[in-house]
């Protein structure tokens, strides 16, 4: 095989297939990049064997032909060399040469025919996602992904499509994050759980101007951007029934400046340290929240924050860190904070019809 193409365009292929190098060395072949020629294109494929990706980039092909590069070191390669046009080439010996300028190495290959083959999935249900949206979504709901594979279910992130209406659900158990989005067009129907990583390495290299393709088989997602493919396991099981977790009622709700608030509570965490909570107290008749912490042996720290407030006085108490995730993720200038007790969720929500709902377990005052 004998190919040359630009450095930057190699390496915006490498950025994505990257994803799906694995790091088992009980079996050093998925620690590789299958290259192979097609026409006039490179198609570069990894698998860990939870995901796979393949994508193309154009090339200037020489001699046809494949080969499996050891991935973390052809890309490291490849990102130190200058911008300019870059060849490839296998030889005898399990040797490929790579060629930049002035520039010359020689790594070792692997035996392309060890590699795994590339998914051939039939999908039962196929929708298309523009990829502003796509991205954003899953920003937003990603922060609520647990990461605990005693309970699988709760490490995706549940994607149902209605007609118009995208939503996606994730939790941890600690908090819930439900984002709604509603489309121009009908896309149709589906509901499936997603590894959280995968999809959200999906959505890191979705551009803005791309469509994302979404089918679902029995047992594998697969999304299609521009030149990639990116194939999923999806996880089986039940997801938590979100709707009910959502408290129906409110006592008190306060609007707020969501940027004021982030700062606030950035400032009065410093204070909240060893799992400490952040305590929010609500005074209606002086129209004030009151953000404090105190941690024993260190220190405390308190701010006031003016609100307009609905409902009756108020005081429970969060993880700061998750209340911040929360508040960091809703991207409108006001979110309303709705509280039903000291012993049950808080609520916030964000955007025109509640489009970002996030739920947050409160911890016990003493």
């Amino acid at each position: 095989m004998k190919v040359s193409l630009a450095r930057g365009e190699l390496l915006e292929a490498l950025s994505v297939v990257a994803k799906g190098l694995s790091s088992r060395t009980t079996l050093p072949i998925l620690s590789g990049i299958l290259a192979t020629t097609d026409g006039e294109s490179l198609i570069l494929q990894s698998t860990d064997l939870e995901i796979s990706i393949r994508t193309k980039t154009k090339v200037l092909v020489d001699e046809p032909g494949q080969t499996v590069l050891p991935g973390k070191l052809f890309s490291e390669i490849i990102r130190s060399l200058p911008e300019a046009a870059v060849t490839i080439s296998t030889g005898e010996m399990n040797t490929a040469t790579i060629t930049c300028g002035q520039s010359s190495f020689s790594i070792k290959t692997l035996n392309h025919d060890d590699f795994p083959k590339f998914p051939e999935v039939k999908t039962t249900e196929s929708i298309s996602i523009p990829g502003s949206t796509f991205g954003n979504v899953v920003k937003q709901v990603s922060r609520a992904v647990s990461h605990d594979e005693t309970r699988p279910i709760l490490t995706g992130v549940l994607v149902i499509v209605d007609e118009k209406t995208l939503r996606m659900v994730s939790t941890d158990s600690y908090r819930l994050c439900v984002r709604e989005e509603i489309l121009t067009e009908d896309i149709g129907h589906m509901e499936v759980v997603v590894p959280g990583k995968a999809i959200e390495d999906v959505a890191r290299l979705v551009s803005a101007g791309d469509v994302v393709s979404m089918g679902v088989s029995q047992n594998q997602v697969v999304f299609g951007f521009e030149n990639t493919t990116f194939i999923s396991r999806r996880i089986e099981g039940t997801f938590p029934n979100f709707r009910q977790i959502i408290p129906k009622e409110t006592s008190t709700r306060v609007m707020l400046d969501r940027i004021e608030f982030i700062e606030a509570v950035k400032r009065v965490s410093l204070l909240a340290q060893h799992n400490t909570p952040l305590r929010l107290t609500v005074n209606v008749g002086e129209r004030t929240l009151t953000l404090s912490a105190q941690t024993q042996d260190i220190g405390g720290a308190k701010e006031d924050i003016e609100i307009d407030p609905v409902g009756e006085d108020v005081e429970i108490a969060f993880n700061h860190a998750y209340l911040l995730d929360g508040i960091s993720v809703a991207d409108t200038e006001q979110i309303s904070l709705e509280i039903v007790s000291p012993l049950k969720p808080g609520v916030i929500h964000a955007g025109e019809n509640e489009k970002f709902t996030y739920v947050i377990m409160p911890v016990r005052l003493s």
